[in-house]
């Protein structure tokens, strides 16, 4: 009992939780029955960038999806499932259960990804009823400890913390705090590894979060050729490609708990981040990826529960009602102090008549944070708002959103966009500015600081111009170009520290810890090689290289906030690049290969 609190102390869990458990103890533990608590496994699949109609089960007839079509049969189907326009809000709404800004995240890079520490997830609510919970696949809430997911109530993790993946075969993943190499197709052994997870003792929390079909735009060759030889441009055959391979890992997952006897007692969810990643067959719905009309946050969503007979739900739903839903099905509490925005599903689910209709809202990020762009829905209408437009659809009537009625409905409009900005006041009031990377954790052993997590002076840039998920910095022409990133050392602490970098010629880099500088003398060049990429069409972002790790000695951080700036000195228009900087715990051990 003693261990039970001691972890549940250790946890972020509000006082009011800490009190409804002590509580229970107490007056259940005086009963001669012994309190059974809910045993229901949970299997959450979440795909990136797969849009609405890529499902054959959608109307969709040249992909060929039979394992979720044969799932969605067996499932809660909801008919109007949102979620945000791109990956990160999504995922943070759908782990707390609240809109993503009130969490901290905003965007996809540049730390506007990150969630707060303090924010309560899936997979700590689960951890005190006794589940084990793992995620496998994509993170993308931050990078470094409190903010990883082994900080956020996951005992393991085996993925990659960004928003994509540079390469999907044969490539590197983070495996809790090292980094491990891994072979075949990555789809494919995430699946494997979750299958071996959930094989071990129930009831389990797995989180296979899926990077694909978003881009780089890599698939086995069967896959592609199949649709290649439906007449399909590059992009798409790669895409649905991807996607088929998405839907015969989930044949195996359902396949594998049939199997094993745990299907009959696993909750199974499927849902993807956001809209398409394109344009191409989406059941006739407004935009795509990154928009606020209905093709860019309407997805799909089926949750097969145990005993529950297939249903389709007309209401909307969203990202924000999965955490409240899983703890009403599972009998966990949830405290009044999560401030969740969501609400559960299952009186919707039994078919509760009493169902009240409410707004959901929307906001997304243009680089710049602002109030908007932004929009509002409920049952009926939808009304976005951008820089200087203001579009209203009656969504009953006008499905694919071809007639704007604003002009009809001014009253209307004016409290719907007072509700926006009400919620979005309400939703930002502990403000938006991205947490400062923590070090000395005495637990963390490596820390790693990439280009998109740091900020540049002068005339440095991002090799890629956005500094997307594994971009790195050049343009280092004068000792004025420099690269920083913001720290908080939670104890004084030493690091060796080392960069990820290439040079084509002797030059010295120059490290400052708050204005205590030391130099390093690199003698010879360092070429980061690039890896090949089996790309079926140009990339966007930059590809993978094999980066050169340079030692530049050790760093002593006190306690507090603390600035790391490098730069290149006394040369003109080095040619430097630079992807990282890494602190690492004397003597940690170096990458290995995970099978």
């Amino acid at each position: 009992m003693i261990g039970v609190l001691q972890t549940l102390l250790t946890m972020k869990f509000p006082f009011s939780f800490l009190l409804f458990f002590l509580f229970s103890l107490v007056f259940f533990g005086s009963c001669k029955e012994k309190i059974i608590l809910p045993k229901h496994n949970i299997l959450l699949i979440i795909t990136d960038d797969q849009g609405w109609g890529d499902l054959s089960y959608h109307g969709n007839e040249v992909i060929e999806t039979p394992h979720l079509d044969s799932l969605a049969a067996q499932s809660v189907i909801f008919e109007r499932f949102y979620v945000s326009p791109v990956c990160a809000p999504t995922r943070a709404s759908l782990l707390t259960g609240r809109y993503h800004l009130a969490t901290g995240t905003t965007w996809v890079t540049h730390r506007m990804e990150v969630m707060r520490e303090e924010e309560i997830t899936i997979a700590e609510m689960l951890q005190p009823a006794g589940y084990r919970t793992r995620l496998f696949g994509k993170w993308h809430q931050g990078k470094q400890f409190p903010h990883d997911p082994l900080g956020q109530g996951f005992e393991e993790f085996l993925g990659f913390t960004e928003g994509h993946l540079n390469n999907y075969f044969d490539s590197k993943l983070t495996h809790n705090f090292e980094e491990v190499s891994f072979e075949g197709y990555l789809p494919d052994f995430l699946t494997d590894k979750t299958m071996d997870f959930m094989e071990g003792e129930a009831p389990f929390f797995a989180m296979l979060s899926f990077n694909t079909p978003h881009s780089p735009f890599q698939v086995p060759d069967r896959y592609f050729d199949m649709y290649k030889a439906k007449g399909l441009n590059d992009k798409d055959a790669a895409v649905y490609g991807m996607v088929e391979n998405i839907d015969d890992n989930v044949g195996r997952l359902i396949s594998f708990l049939r199997q094993s006897g745990k299907l009959d007692n696993t909750i199974v969810i499927f849902m993807t981040d956001n809209g398409p990643n394109g344009v191409r067959f989406n059941g006739g719905m407004k935009g795509a990826k990154g928009h606020l009309d209905e093709g860019g946050v309407r997805v799909p969503f089926f949750i097969r529960i145990p005993g529950q007979p297939h249903q389709v739900i007309k209401p909307w739903a969203a990202h924000i009602d999965v955490l409240p839903t899983l703890m009403d099905l599972l009998g966990i509490p949830v405290s009044q102090d999560l401030e969740a925005h969501g609400k559960s599903l299952l009186p919707l689910i039994k078919g509760n008549p009493q169902w009240e209709d409410r707004y959901f809202f929307t906001h997304h990020v243009n680089r710049d944070f602002d109030t908007i762009p932004g929009a509002i829905r409920n049952q009926k209408y939808l009304l976005t708002l951008k820089n200087n437009k203001k579009e209203l659809y009656d969504l009953e009537n006008d499905y694919f959103q071809i007639q704007n009625v604003i002009a009809e409905n001014p009253q209307l409009v004016e409290m719907m966009e007072e509700e926006y900005l009400a919620w979005f006041q309400n939703v930002t009031k502990n403000g938006v500015t991205p947490p400062l990377i923590q070090v000395g954790h005495a637990q963390i052993p490596r820390i790693e600081l990439p280009a998109p997590d740091g900020k540049m002076m002068g005339g440095v840039s991002f090799k890629g111009k956005m500094g997307w998920a594994n971009d790195w910095f050049v343009g280092f022409t004068s000792e004025s170009d420099q690269v920083y990133w913001d720290l908080e050392a939670v104890q004084n602490c030493e690091y060796e520290v080392y960069a990820q970098m290439s040079n084509s010629s002797p030059l010295e880099i120059v490290l400052d810890l708050n204005g205590e500088e030391w130099g390093t003398t690199i003698l010879g060049a360092n070429v980061a090689e690039q890896i090949p990429s089996p790309d079926r069409v140009p990339r966007g972002e930059v590809y993978e290289k094999n980066w050169p790790l340079i030692y530049l000695g050790k760093g002593r951080f006190e306690k507090g906030k603390v600035k790391l700036t490098l730069r290149a000195k006394g040369k003109e228009n080095v040619e430097l690049e630079i992807k990282s900087v890494i602190l690492n715990e004397l003597n940690f051990k170096l990458p290995h290969s995970i099978k």
